[in-house]
């Protein structure tokens, strides 16, 4: 596709970027045929191809508006259109830069831009926490999707105990060591998953550490459009992480919801730029892997230490940020089936997103909850009893539309353990 861009971009490094990569573009449509905004309005401005175009208007100094706004805030970023495209655009990419653009020239209405303040700031806070345990004990109060967010993760055995990743691994030491990122909102949403994590890695012969200073892995700033906000939370990383691997013997950094794992991942891109940081960003995006990603080299050291048949059915959703963001599929379910669980994926649509999407479920609710229904109707279609997925939000997010429980993997794993 084409491109003519307008002085403003010429020579700038989001105009030099989103060129090549619109020009990637062959306008064939196939992304719109999986794209879940395009399935559910049919408007082609909801749908890949058409967002390129609108992005490309924008490059090209026609005027923007606040439709242009509205059609490229809708869009999930799920990157199944990745997946699909054939001519390789990335399309992930692109969209972060087209929103940067639109918003630098259309102001958003006061009520949107406190919403969006309090996301960023609230969510990456050392407060939000507290703020949850308050929220829990308000519920009735809040407002209906509020109060779906809020709602108490299923727990296991693990969480009953009252392990922590220190716990799990302090009387445990082990040959080999890989850090781990806790994340900014799961420690207060959904603690056993982290807990479950350090059991299960302890049980396989793996030492996890957790760096103390290390937070968000900048991916709710940048889905927020606070690039600079971003950057600070992916340099404040790295700072913490640094000594630990300059000391040697960490073999990776393991990350268990796969929304951050495809964010550290990109680090080296993100501070590409960075004199300072530019190699160690890309060491440490050289390190990282998804806790998805090493299930199957993890079950043969499981395999004899599980307690058998515990379970019961299960069906498992593959986050878009591991099947789409990272290329990972078909790592889970046959790990677990070779550790004797009875595990299932969807059916019907499984490439699809289930409308979490990080803050995308609070910012365009209606969509957000036609999409967690639709993906919810074919999960229970295996009539599972009980749904596992790899990403902290899908979880919160399908738990919130059903009374089947909805956990991580890794938490089964560890109550399977003696």
């Amino acid at each position: 596709m084409k491109t003519d861009l307008a002085a403003e971009y010429l020579d700038t490094p989001d105009g030099i970027a989103a060129d090549a990569i619109v020009r990637k573009c062959v306008h064939c449509g196939f992304c719109n045929a999986t794209c879940p905004t395009y399935q559910l309005l049919g408007d082609e401005l909801d749908g890949p191809r058409g967002r390129i175009y609108l992005i490309k208007q924008v490059l090209e100094g026609a005027a923007v508006t606040r439709s242009t706004q509205q059609h490229l805030d809708r869009c999930l970023t799920c990157r199944n259109c990745e997946t699909t495209c054939p001519s390789g655009v990335e399309y992930g990419r692109l969209a972060e830069i087209g929103r940067r653009l639109v918003d630098d020239k259309v102001d958003r209405p006061l009520g949107e831009r406190l919403q969006r303040w309090a996301l960023k700031e609230g969510l990456t806070s050392p407060a939000f926490g507290p703020a949850v345990a308050v929220g829990r004990a308000l519920a009735p109060l809040l407002p209906a999707t509020l109060r779906d967010k809020l709602s108490s993760h299923p727990t296991g055995s693990l969480a009953a105990r009252g392990r922590s990743i220190a716990a799990a691994t302090a009387t445990e030491p082990a040959a080999r060591r890989v850090l781990v990122l806790e994340g900014c909102v799961q420690p207060a949403l959904a603690p056993n998953i982290n807990a479950a994590t350090a059991r299960v890695l302890a049980a396989a012969g793996i030492e996890s550490i957790a760096a103390p200073s290390a937070g968000c892995c900048g991916a709710i700033r940048l889905h927020m459009n606070d690039h600079d906000g971003a950057l600070h939370h992916m340099r404040a990383n790295i700072d913490a992480w640094w000594p630990l691997i300059e000391a040697g013997g960490v073999e990776a950094i393991l990350i268990n919801a796969s929304g951050c794992t495809v964010t550290v991942k990109d680090y080296g891109t993100a501070l590409a730029g960075d004199a300072t940081y530019a190699a160690k960003a890309a060491r440490v995006a050289a390190l990282t892997r998804d806790l998805s990603e090493v299930l199957g080299e993890l079950a043969p050291l499981l395999k004899d230490k599980l307690r058998p048949d515990t379970g019961g059915r299960l069906v498992f959703h593959p986050p878009c940020t591991l099947q789409h963001g990272q290329q990972l599929r078909g790592c889970v379910e046959p790990a677990l089936q070779s550790l004797g669980f009875e595990v299932r994926a969807a059916s019907e649509e499984g490439h699809l997103c289930c409308g979490s999407a990080g803050t995308y479920s609070v910012l365009q609710p209606e969509l957000s909850v036609r999409l967690r229904d639709r993906k919810l109707e074919r999960l229970t279609a295996q009539q599972p009893d009980c749904i596992v997925s790899a990403n902290i939000g899908c979880i919160q997010h399908l738990q919130s539309g059903t009374q089947l429980p909805v956990r991580h993997w890794v938490e089964v794993l560890a109550d399977a353990l003696p």
